[in-house]
């Protein structure tokens, strides 16, 4: 038989009434990214979720690599399924792992007996396969405790299931189970790292990208629109709307109190992007914004750029330091792309000495100099949306 993927859910199995829901959308993410795979029948029973190839000219190794990055799947193995039988069980394990077999010190079997109308106890069946495999294999000792390897035997409804050692998966909530949110995007390394963060928790994305030509190049483009990419094997298909921002960036800088800058610049990105949330039916804005990290990252300046917004403004990255952020980054494969030398429009008109803890009266101030709903409609008006796909 074929190998199949079993995989392990995480939190999902401590759902209640609300569980199905989570099941069919973790599903529905699981089609549409194995579909560049072949064709696979995907169904959950007893709290595992089972992938079977549908043909042999499906890639199943292909599609388990896919699938490690695929959020609410908790764990998953590679696994070889058989009759549930005590020597075709046996027979499987010594087929389907020789290699490991042959190359470990030390092992266990560990059995998990989900039909019980199957008539050996799990004690029973990993005793058997256990001293059989203990006998073929001269390299191998019994550690219960401590093993090299370890041989995972299941035998659920339709089958028994042979695997070795799962490996992890991403963990969290189906990517869309818990609305849709607009996350700012810039060149650095926080905002990739907070996207990846919040879609774990099953939030659908929009990004909003500030793009200031010619003070920051195509290329700067180009690498945000790159992030995007390396995000959407987590994420899924992603649309990037670019904001003409070099217009508002010139009128601050001409109207505007130099120390202000960062934080009015701030404020006009939040109102844009809460404009695009309305137009794509997000109901929260994200940001990669880390306490303290930079002048516009004080308690005081975040309470100014976030009181001209509405929506819930998610900062996962908010109490983490910048080491953490980084090993993330390089976790999900973002950070080598993210120190490329291609400035975004935060470096452009930075003040010299930005203003620590700004005051929301002297900010609201400093507005008034300024056609603030023209400024936003305009740069609205301008985004251009690129669709990135995997």
């Amino acid at each position: 038989m074929n190998e199949i993927i079993l995989l392990k859910l995480g939190e999902l199995v401590l759902k209640g009434l609300n569980r199905r829901s989570f099941e069919d959308k973790l599903q529905a993410n699981i089609h549409r990214r194995l579909h560049p795979y072949g064709q696979f029948r995907v169904y959950t029973r007893q709290s595992a979720t089972y992938v079977e190839p549908k043909d042999d000219r499906c890639d199943v190794l292909g599609a388990y690599e896919a699938l490690k990055k695929v959020f609410g799947i908790a764990g998953l193995s590679l696994a070889r399924p058989c009759e549930k039988d005590k020597d075709a069980i046996l027979a499987t394990a010594k087929e389907f792992l020789d290699t490991e077999l042959r190359s470990a010190k030390s092992f266990k079997v560990e059995t998990k007996r989900a039909d019980k109308a199957f008539p050996m106890t799990s004690i029973q069946l990993s005793q058997y396969v256990g001293g059989e495999l203990h006998e073929a294999y001269d390299n191998l000792e019994v550690d219960v405790h401590h093993p090299e390897l370890t041989v995972y035997i299941e035998v659920r409804d339709y089958a028994a299931y042979v695997h070795a050692q799962a490996q992890p998966g991403a963990g969290g909530l189906p990517v869309g189970i818990n609305g849709r949110a607009v996350s700012l995007l810039s060149g650095g390394i926080d905002s990739p790292v907070a996207s990846w963060m919040i879609a774990k928790r099953g939030v659908a994305l929009d990004m909003v990208h500030f793009f200031s030509y010619p003070y920051t190049s195509p290329e700067a483009k180009d690498k945000v629109l790159e992030l995007a990419r390396l995000l959407t094997p987590w994420t899924g298909r992603l649309t990037v709307h670019v904001v003409p921002f070099t217009a508002i960036q010139e009128e601050l800088r001409r109207s505007c109190p130099e120390e202000l800058f960062t934080v009015l610049m701030r404020r006009f990105m939040m109102r844009i992007a809460q404009e695009v949330a309305n137009r794509c039916g997000a109901k929260a804005l994200v940001t990669g914004e880390c306490l303290g990290q930079v002048a516009s990252q004080t308690m005081e300046a975040l309470r100014c750029t976030g009181a001209v917004v509405d929506l819930p403004v998610l900062r996962p990255c908010i109490g983490m330091d910048k080491e953490e952020i980084v090993q993330v980054a390089r976790k999900i494969g973002t950070f080598e792309t993210s120190i490329l030398p291609y400035e975004d429009c935060c470096t452009v008109f930075t003040p010299r000495h930005p203003r620590l803890r700004p005051m929301p009266g002297e900010v609201e101030a400093a507005e008034q100099a300024l056609d603030v709903g023209a400024m936003v409609k305009t740069a609205v008006d301008g985004i251009e949306r690129v669709q990135v796909n995997l």
